[in-house]
């Protein structure tokens, strides 16, 4: 039995998942999400294979209970799964910063604690599996994205340095960079600032009507989870997976312009080391 601990399971990616692991004979399931009510889709599925924990992953107290629960019921973390997040659209200049503070507690501090506190198991059975939701705005940028891009560029840098502290532990991180897909995350799951300064009106359209992407996005959650799930068991894990084409061809020829621009300037960026001189 693999067991499974997801966050953010009430809607999304991670209720997309959540299903499809309930639905195997082979794999225990701990549901994480704010209202464990929300989670009644669930009970369709063997009961004895799955636990409901409560958690708000801005909250460690919750985090380390939620765990604590999951272990005891299953004995281990084989699969952490970090899908809690939120979006944000605004410009950068007009963003409310209470909002964007809250923003990064969700997706990346939030991620951190549940991450932290999974780990100790994970290196007491020298195994485990960690995957990050990020974004195909970590590969990159839109306008009115500034904000939520950061916080996923975050998750990013996070994640391979964790890769790097973890590899001769026999744990393995896998970032996954989906492009826009039919979920709430432009919906409910965010928040949106229109414009009010003239210099940026080119920009309201842009998210005045982002929410349509909640049924015109190209995405298609269930088959995100299940590549998601797939990857996620064979033996060695992809470090990045971008899915959808506005990832892997948007998240491509940025990082080919990034390293086009830096080997243009090679003779001056060695210029400023002492021992090259």
């Amino acid at each position: 039995m693999k067991t499974w601990f997801i966050t953010g399971t009430s809607s999304g990616f991670g209720k997309e998942l959540a299903t499809i692991v309930a639905r195997q004979s082979d794999t225990q399931l701990i549901a994480a999400a704010r209202h464990t009510d929300d989670l009644a889709y669930l009970d369709v599925f063997d009961a004895t294979r799955i636990e409901k924990v409560s958690i708000d992953v801005t909250n460690e107290s919750q985090i380390k209970t939620g765990v604590a629960q999951a272990i005891q019921r299953f004995g281990t973390i084989d699969v952490l799964v970090n899908n809690a997040g939120l979006g944000y659209f605004s410009t950068i200049e007009e963003s409310d910063m209470a909002k964007v503070r809250y923003m990064f507690e969700v997706n990346v501090m939030g991620l951190a604690n549940v991450t932290r506190t999974v780990l100790p198991t994970m290196r007491a059975h020298h195994a485990g599996i960690i995957i990050n939701l990020s974004s195909a705005l970590a590969l990159t940028t839109l306008p009115t994205m500034g904000f939520y891009s950061a916080t996923k560029y975050a998750v990013e840098g996070y994640s391979d340095t964790l890769r790097q502290e973890v590899k001769d532990l026999g744990i393995q991180i896998m970032t996954v960079e989906p492009s826009g897909a039919r979920t709430q995350w432009s919906g409910r799951s965010s928040q949106k600032m229109v414009p009010t300064i003239a210099d940026y009106a080119a920009f309201s359209d842009a998210i005045t009507t982002v929410s349509d992407s909640v049924t015109q996005a190209p995405g298609n959650p269930h088959r995100i989870a299940q590549v998601m799930f797939d990857q996620a068991n064979l033996v060695e894990v992809p470090a990045h997976l971008p899915l959808g084409e506005f990832a892997y061809q948007g998240g491509l020829a940025n990082l080919q312009s990034i390293v086009s621009e830096i080997k243009s300037r090679e003779d001056l960026s060695l210029s400023t080391d002492d021992y090259l001189r």
